[in-house]
């Protein structure tokens, strides 16, 4: 082996004679990796910052020094065949553990410090990381901390892959390579236009009569089969709250009929404000009250979501990580530094 100037470690791999007749260069089975990721030598050379042209003959190199195709190319698609998908399964594994290796060296070196990346969905993130972030940095300037933003899925499938050390995900998260440490546990309530709307019930409008109470949630619970024929405002597919709110209106027997969709809980609530339908929503996004917020109100139900910092279970977790994660269940077990919903 030996070390190159980004501080990677370039090594070959030695293949048993029925592969061929030597050894694999990594870097190729990481350009491997990266095709079987994007499905396209297009898409996977813009990653890796080189020649299309170059990447595919890298690739018919690393097949012809294997022995066996790697990869089905088709107009539309580069699909893995099934000597390929056991190749990339192996070459994720060997480049994790190289990846694992330096980095924990260069910690036993160095102690805290380095990169820390944190993924998030945006409101979620706003909500929560600041107030942390802001206590790890006073103890750890060093530490220069990344924040990916994304869908919770797409940040779920980033964790798994490495792309990020920690995520904040709700629960349950389906990866079984994942570990979670939980952060916060909150109810989940039930939004609906401080203003009457024609599509309400005479159930619903009630519940807007009384004006002067300061706070809906002081009083009594609402059912969830309330509203099961108002008109459902949801996040979009690929958020999981939006599978959340879908499982809770089942169990309240009935499906929502939704009015619309959008990818921010921010104009979710806005849509209810302006008397479009109503919604769900965690309890740290609880509007304040003022012209044309929802009126926020505690199911009978009862439901709650748990939010988590998730990480993959077989790779090494850096010292910066585990410090970070080490910070956030000090304030979640003392009360510290947790989102609070506003009044």
């Amino acid at each position: 082996m030996e070390r190159l100037a980004t501080g990677t470690i370039h090594s070959r791999l030695a293949i048993g004679h029925d592969y061929g007749s030597g050894h694999v260069d990594t870097r190729l089975v990481r350009y491997a990796i990266e095709v079987g990721r994007q499905r396209s030598f297009t898409k996977a050379a813009a990653r890796l910052h080189i020649a299309q042209p170059s990447l595919s003959q890298q690739i018919a190199k690393l097949e012809q020094e294997l022995g066996l195709p790697l990869f089905h190319r088709t107009h539309h698609a580069v699909i893995p065949t099934p000597d390929g998908l056991r190749f990339l399964e192996l070459g994720e594994r060997i480049v994790g553990l190289q990846e694992d290796l330096v980095r924990e060296m260069q910690e036993r070196r160095a102690g805290i410090g380095g990169e820390l990346t944190v993924g998030t969905p945006t409101i979620t993130g706003e909500h929560v990381l600041p107030p942390l972030l802001e206590n790890f940095q006073m103890r750890h300037p060093r530490v220069r901390v990344r924040i990916v933003e994304d869908t919770p899925l797409a940040l779920e499938r980033a964790t798994v892959t490495g792309s990020t050390d920690l995520a904040i995900l709700p629960l349950p998260v389906e990866d079984a390579n994942l570990s979670a440490q939980p952060i916060l546990t909150e109810p989940i309530l039930l939004a609906l236009p401080a203003e009457w709307g024609p599509w309400m019930s005479e159930w619903q409008c009630a519940l807007l009569v009384e004006e002067d109470v300061p706070d809906p949630l002081a009083h009594s619970s609402v059912p969830l089969s309330t509203v099961s024929r108002a008109p459902f405002i949801l996040l979009k597919a690929g958020y999981g709250f939006r599978q959340t709110v879908r499982e809770l209106c089942a169990g309240a027997g009935f499906q929502p009929h939704i009015a619309y969709e959008t990818s921010s809980v921010e104009m979710a609530q806005s849509l209810v404000g302006h008397g479009l339908g109503v919604t769900l929503v965690p309890a740290m996004v609880k509007r304040p009250r003022g012209a044309k917020a929802p009126r926020y109100y505690e199911l009978a139900e009862r439901p709650s979501r748990t939010l988590a910092f998730v990480y993959r279970r077989d790779r090494y977790l850096s010292l910066t990580a585990r410090e970070f994660l080490s910070m956030a269940a000090g304030a979640a077990a003392y009360g510290q530094h947790l989102p609070e919903s506003p009044k």
